[in-house]
This record gives C-alpha cells, structure tokens and sequence, in this order.
C-alpha cells in the first residue's frame, strides 16, 4: 500500500514538473514537496465528488500556497474532475486555459476560490469552515457536516492577514478546519531563516489551534495527524515537514525549484529518482484507474447522503428563499413618510433592521466599529465560540481578515455577506475586495465616516484618494447615496447584484432629503439622475455624489438669484452611469457645455464627465482636524465659494 501510495503521489509531480516545464513558467517544488499530504487526504479523508463539484455538502479543499496551482490541477484530472482534462493541464498558463497560473475560482469546477495573493486561501477557509457551522446550526448536520482543508506555505503564514484569520478562527473554535502547513523552510529568496525565527508551535496554540507536527513524505504519520485532527475540539494546523521539489537530485530542498522550471535534464534525474518511467503528460491507465476510483467514493457518499435531504428539502429551500425588494420598498414608504435629515449611515442601519427580520441569508458584521458603522440592529444574533445560532460576526480589528472571510462565506453557498468599517480602512480591504470583483461574489462593504465630513479625527481617518482606487476596480459598484431614500436604493441594487460586490460609502454627519415622493422604482440602479432643475433654460450641469448633493443643490439655488440656471444630479454609483445607453449618458451630460463636479475626495474620476473645459470641486490634498463644516469651509467646499468661481467662469 505505502508503495501504491507513493506511485499515486509522483503521477501529482510527474504531471506538474512536466507542466511547467511546458509552459516555461510556474512552481513545480510545491506540488512535489506536497504531492505525499494530498494524495492520502484526497484517498482517506476528503469528501468530494467530482461528478457534482458543487455538492453543498462536499469537503472544501483550499490551496492557499496557490502559486502550486498544479498540485489542484493535477489532483482535479487525476480524480476525474469534467473542469480540468489533460489538454488544459498541458495548457498550463496559457490564455483560457482553466489552468492558469494561480488558481481562479470557476463555479462548479472543483476550483473553490481565487488563490495567490499568499494569505488569502487561509481567511477564504475560515469563511468556508463559518458558513459550515452556520448552516449545520441552522438547517441540521444531518444535512450539512462537512470539513475545510487549507493548505497554507510558509509564505502565507508570513502575510499579516493569516495571523487576523488564524486568530478569529481560533477564537471561535471552528474545529471543523484543518490547515495543512507546508513547512518546507524556503521561499523565493532562499530559507525563511533569512525573515522568519517564529515558534510555529507556540503561535499556534496561542490563537486556540491543535498543533500536530509531522513528517510530510510518511504515509503513517500523514494519516494519525489527519485521523486525530477529524475529531478535534478547535482548529487544527498540521504542519508537515517536506523538502520544497522532493524528488529533484540537485534542485529538492533549494530555493531553485521554487518558482521556476526545473529544466529538462534534471526533470530526467527526477523520473529517475522517482522510478517514473513514463513519457512527459503520460499517465498509465492502471494509475489513473485508482486515482478515479478515488474521485468516484464521493459519488456513494452524496447518494447515500441525498436520501436525508430530500426529506429537507422543502426546509433547506425555505430557509434560502429572501424577499429583498418587499424589504426595500418598506422602507422606502418609511423614508417618505418621516422625511427627516439622517445620516445615510443610519439610514443602512434601518434598512438591515428591516432586511435581518424576514432573510436569513445575510449575515452582518463588523471590524470593531458596530456602533460607528451601524451595522448591528435587534434583530441580529451575536455568534459566538462555539455557538453558531447567530447572524453577526464581531471580526474585531480585522479588516483585510473581515474581507477574506466573506469572501469565503459567499463562496460556500448563497449568504450573502455584509461587514462594516471606514471607507478610509478600505486600504487595509483593498486585496480581498479586489478578488471578489475578480470572483464576482456577492459581498457587501459597509464603509461609513466616507469623507471630511468625518470632522475631527483627521486627516488620518479622512478618506481622500480612496473613492477613486476603488472606483477603478473592474466589476465593483461603488455606491455614494445622497440620502435616506437613495441609501435604501443602493441597498436594494447591491442585493441584486448576484455577480458584482457592492460598497456602500456612507456618511457619518446628517443629510438633508432631496427626494420626497415613493415610487418603486430604483433611481440609483442608473448611476446617475437629475434632482432638481432651476429653469427650463439652463446654462450649467452640476454633478455631485453622496454629502454633495445637497451642496450641490444649495450652489444651483443660489446661482439662480443671478439667473445662472443649471440642473443637479446625484451620481450615487458611476458604474451603473457608465454602462447606460449613450442616449442617457448625452441626456445627462451633455445639454449644456458647462459641467461641473462636487466631492469631498480625491476630483480624478471626475474627469470624465466634466470634461477639460469643466470645472471639478474637490480635495486632491490631506484633510484637516476640525469640526466638519469648518473642514469644508477650508477646503472651498461652500456654496459661496463655488457660485464666486463660477461667476467668473461664466463671465457674471
């Protein structure tokens, strides 16, 4: 058996050295140093079927060391997956090859999140091994009793956001995530002595994780660990001692097979080694017969576990089934009805009141800023150690951690993920949102405090260039909402985004209405609409987003006294703007030659509305340390100030 064993582990690096080698690019030393742990979890442990990769109820298995992408790969087409077949593998990072250089998460494809960003797989998991306990609690582990698997590289446990993950996770006794800790002792730049002294042993048991340390080339010790980590009490970290490209006579145990082709010569020393005889991509058929029959356990598995859920099904569909748009136009008729100044902060918070009561997809959260972001109401349950009967995580001060793991949680099924903290902090955010765009996961960024508005805690906490980076990333709506009625828009457009993450940037001081009248349809899905009008002739286009737009308004009024006639509109998401039909976008912009922007923020983005003859009111400097009116009155953004500039502008 244990030579079985090892046969079926050098098909794994077989398949990957000649793949990189192939492609004359990649990371063939992790997939062989690795190739021993994978193939007794995929054999002994892992629950999957690759006929239904999207069985609710598989194993999740995450490559978070995702620049060995050919170890997923190869262990994808060994165990029959229909996703990944010997061509694409041969295809290795090439354009639309499912292969590509690291991992990116095709639905029902077995490949279960975009990895390679180091650090990311392991919040991903922790997101993934949450939604598992939530569902079980929930819906019943007779239906949902699953695990997470994690395979994590010295470099992951390096980036900061593994300690913020591994710390919550710990916390929260998530004993159904297993990490397997590839500590091969070697990154890029050589061995990790040259950064690293830490006590593995030590962190880990710190955090609330089970520390089991073993050999990752012995088939015993590979199997006890993983057997004794299946019934743990809390996290549990295997940390397996490998040789980085095992098997490689001049290149295992170097930095050398790190990341770059082993080079054909000595990939003949490794077939030699490894007494693999066969030609480059050869796979024999006795070989890949076991590997299949390994992938078709699963199959009498999901059979024999179908029977209980058919019996549930009716419950387990209920309980996914949410009315969104009932809850949006609820309070949209509150909204009118009170017709007060709020801050939109307040306005989200009573929109998720009134989303938390009647679905139960959507689950809340905060990096230790609930009170500021509004993100808890009544309604919401607190999760906590152990106990999963809740729909509000508490991350602490953990926000490139808080993003990963909703990454995670959308990924697992259908919640949808929401979590809170400043719009400045999005900094700290930017990676994992940036994969959700990529993944095109429904995820939901609260982000409040979203200007100088903020007032006196500074230009460290006063977003400035933020707006614009986020802006630029492909596939994310950014929303500014000028008021209540608009943030219950933004809210109900970001929950029917089902393949587009949503930021929500909210402000921390009152806004006044700048709309009275209900009506069901959504006005902030267009990105852009007119508010107010001063004349049937008008002369000038002011275009304002969020807190602005009631500047805005306040700077048409008073223009108006001098007969300077002009139209306010509210850009609430430039996103939704920008994909309208040109006919709307000619009928926004361009009525009169004069346009102009207001935004307490970075003036960049707007560029391309107000054109090189507009005008662009905003701040491309740090904020100040002040009351919030006195900020705007520094930095010019006053209605006086405006109609002055203007006035000479238009020759009044």
């Amino acid at each position: 058996m244990k030579k079985l064993n090892k046969i079926l582990s050098n098909s794994i690096r077989a398949l990957s050295i000649d793949a990189v080698q192939k492609a004359n690019s990649g990371h063939p030393g992790m997939p062989m140093g690795m190739a021993d742990v994978s193939t007794i979890l995929f054999k002994y442990f892992l629950r999957f079927n690759p006929k239904n990769p999207s069985w609710i109820n598989r194993d999740r298995f995450v490559l978070s060391a995702g620049h060995g992408s050919m170890l997923l790969y190869s262990l994808l087409y060994l165990t029959g997956y229909k996703s990944v077949k010997l061509n694409d593998i041969k295809n290795f990072r090439k354009i639309d090859s499912i292969c590509a250089g690291h991992p990116e998460f095709v639905e029902n494809s077995g490949i279960e999140t975009t990895t390679g960003p180091l650090g990311q797989g392991i919040s991903n998991a922790v997101g993934f091994a949450l939604a598992e306990e939530i569902l079980k609690k929930k819906i019943g582990k007779d239906i949902i009793n699953h695990k997470t698997y994690v395979i994590a590289g010295d470099g992951c446990l390096m980036e900061g956001i593994s300690h913020e993950a591994m710390s919550l996770a710990g916390h929260l006794k998530l004993k159904n995530l297993i990490m397997l800790f590839d500590n091969n002792s070697i990154s890029i730049d050589g061995p990790t002595s040259l950064a690293v002294s830490d006590n593995f042993k030590k962190r880990f048991e710190s955090y609330g994780w089970n520390y089991i340390e073993i050999n990752g080339h012995k088939e015993n010790e590979i199997f006890k660990a993983l057997k004794k980590a299946q019934t743990a009490k809390k996290p549990s970290v295997i940390s397996c001692k490998t040789k980085i490209g095992y098997g490689s006579p001049n290149k295992s145990g170097k930095a050398s097979s790190h990341g770059s082709p082993l080079g054909v010569e000595e990939i003949e020393l490794v077939r030699e080694e490894l007494g693999w005889s066969y030609k480059p991509f050869q796979i024999p058929k006795n070989i890949l017969g076991i590997w299949r029959k390994i992938g078709k356990k699963g199959e009498k598995i999901e059979y024999k576990w179908n029977k209980t859920y058919r019996k549930k099904k009716s419950i387990i569909n209920k309980f996914f089934k949410n009315d969104f748009i009932k809850s949006a136009l609820n309070e949209k008729k509150k909204a009118v009805k009170d017709h007060k100044s709020l801050a939109s902060r307040k306005s989200s918070e009573s929109m998720i009141g009134s989303l938390v009561k009647k679905n139960n997809t959507l689950i809340g959260g905060s990096a230790d800023l609930a009170g500021s972001n509004n993100t808890k109401t009544k309604y919401h349950k607190i999760i906590t150690p152990g106990n999963f009967n809740g729909n509000y995580i508490h991350y602490g001060v953990r926000e490139h951690a808080m993003c990963g793991i909703m990454n995670g949680l959308a990924l697992h099924s259908k919640f949808i993920p929401y979590g809170g903290t400043f719009l400045i902090f999005s900094d700290y955010c930017k990676p994992s949102i940036r994969l959700a765009a990529m993944m095109k996961q429904q995820v939901i960024y609260v982000m409040t405090h979203d200007s100088i508005g903020l007032g006196e805690d500074g230009p460290t906490h006063q977003p400035i260039e933020q707006l614009s980076g986020l802006r630029s990333i492909p596939n994310l709506n950014v929303f500014r909402p000028a008021d209540r009625l608009e943030t219950i828009e933004c809210w109900e457009h970001s929950l029917k985004s089902s393949k587009t993450p949503s930021i929500l940037s909210l402000t921390r001081q009152n806004l006044n209405p700048i709309r009275n009248k209900y009506s069901k349809n959504n006005k902030c899905s267009l990105g852009a609409y007119e508010v107010l009008r001063t004349n049937k002739q008008i002369k000038l286009t002011i275009l304002a987003s969020g807190s602005e737009v009631n500047l805005a308004i306040e700077t048409s009024h008073k223009l108006a006294k001098d007969k300077i006639y002009s139209k306010v509109i509210s850009v609430p998401c430039m996103e939704l703007f920008d994909l309208q039909s040109s006919r709307y976008k000619n009928k926004i912009l361009n009525e009169t030659n004069l346009k102009i922007s207001i935004e307490a923020g970075s003036s960049d983005c707007w560029r391309k509305y107000v054109g090189d003859s507009g005008m662009t009111f905003g701040i491309d400097v740090f904020g100040k340390s002040a009351p919030f009116k006195d900020i705007y009155k520094h930095f010019g953004l006053i209605p006086s100030n405006i109609v002055r500039k203007l006035k000479k502008v238009i020759g009044k």
